[in-house]
């Protein structure tokens, strides 16, 4: 059987097929590319040394291409269907904000770790090139992942998100890639940032920046001010300081894991979607950390490990990569075996 979805060729070599789209666990074609054999995303972008200059000075650094258009638009495509509840793999992701007839229509969507779930993002989320460039930005040795981030914010309405640092809630050095869908401005509510912010000193408390997260009652930037105001910044301040993401769809900002950041109203008359990329050093582990319940599920008993199964290693100076993954992703396997 062959089919035609978008540009992508599907060819199963018998009548049974897995999953909500057809996905066969065999050979996929794009544009005439194979990748159900090898699903990794080619990535021909390397940071400069003047963008990981920047990167360190400012928190972060704008590439207006990462990866084609039309990949960027072939998984826009796929993510009604994750929040249908519809999973290529069968595993289901640790979070899943937004349900179908119970949640409210103009909220921003969210799903953890859509990795798991279907192997065409994980092929964008597991990609040994992203691997390495964050850790070119963050000067370590090698990467794993820690999380993603599936975003969906409604046209004309998409809700805010509050304005945060991601190692409030991820406790490792850290870099985000925050890669978007479709076109984003200042009118969709594309993710906006504060530039130097990841520099600021801790404050001995903190407890504002993890409040409201998701369509938050007050103003998306109150914890901001509320940060600002104990660092004697004025609103005048923060605006000179505040950056916005406007790029076409494949685009996308690596930012550092301490810089505030947050995204207003979507008013504009398309979706903005998109999927941001935790990534953390090699060697990191749950020695002397205080995670939460997505990471602390997932720690196993009387070990500091984080092991590759959940946490598996993209890209590493040595050329070391987790073993499993070439097979999960070409669909011979199923997560870390």
């Amino acid at each position: 059987q062959t089919e035609m979805i978008r540009g992508l060729t599907r060819r199963c070599t018998s009548s049974r097929k897995d999953g909500w789209n057809g996905v066969c666990k065999n050979q996929v074609r794009w544009k005439g590319e194979e990748i159900g054999r090898d699903r990794e995303f080619k990535i021909d972008y390397d940071p400069s040394e003047k963008e990981i200059q920047q990167f360190r000075d400012d928190g972060y650094v704008i590439i207006p291409k990462l990866i084609d258009r039309d990949r960027a638009t072939h998984l826009a495509d796929k993510l009604d269907s994750l929040f249908k509840g519809k999973f290529e793999t069968g595993v289901y992701p640790d979070e899943w904000h937004w349900r179908e007839g119970l949640s409210l229509p103009n909220v921003t969507r969210e799903i953890c770790n859509a990795w798991k779930c279907d192997r065409e993002i994980a092929s964008l989320v597991l990609s040994p090139q992203l691997g390495s460039i964050a850790a070119k930005l963050g000067g370590w040795g090698g990467t794993r992942i820690a999380q993603d981030d599936i975003w969906m914010k409604p046209p004309h309405h998409g809700k805010e998100i509050s304005y945060h640092t991601d190692c409030a809630y991820i406790p490792w050095k850290e870099v985000t890639v925050w890669v978007a869908l479709d076109d984003v401005s200042a009118s969709s509510g594309t993710l906006e940032y504060i530039k130097g912010s990841h520099r600021w000193s801790k404050l001995p408390d903190e407890s504002h920046i993890t409040g409201e997260f998701h369509a938050p009652d007050a103003s998306y930037t109150r914890p901001l001010h509320a940060e600002a105001s104990a660092r004697n910044l004025s609103p005048s301040d923060l605006k000179d300081l505040t950056i916005k993401v406007e790029v076409p769809a494949g685009g996308c900002s690596f930012h550092d894991g301490n810089l505030w950041h947050g995204s207003g109203i979507n008013t504009s008359n398309h979706w903005r979607r998109s999927i941001g990329i935790h990534l953390i050093p090699s060697d990191a582990s749950f020695e002397g950390k205080d995670v939460g319940y997505i990471y602390g599920r997932y720690r196993i008993h009387n070990s500091t490990e984080m092991h590759e199964s959940f946490f598996p290693i993209l890209w590493r100076r040595d050329g070391y990569r987790s073993p499993w993954l070439s097979s999960f992703l070409n669909g011979s396997s199923s997560l870390g075996m």
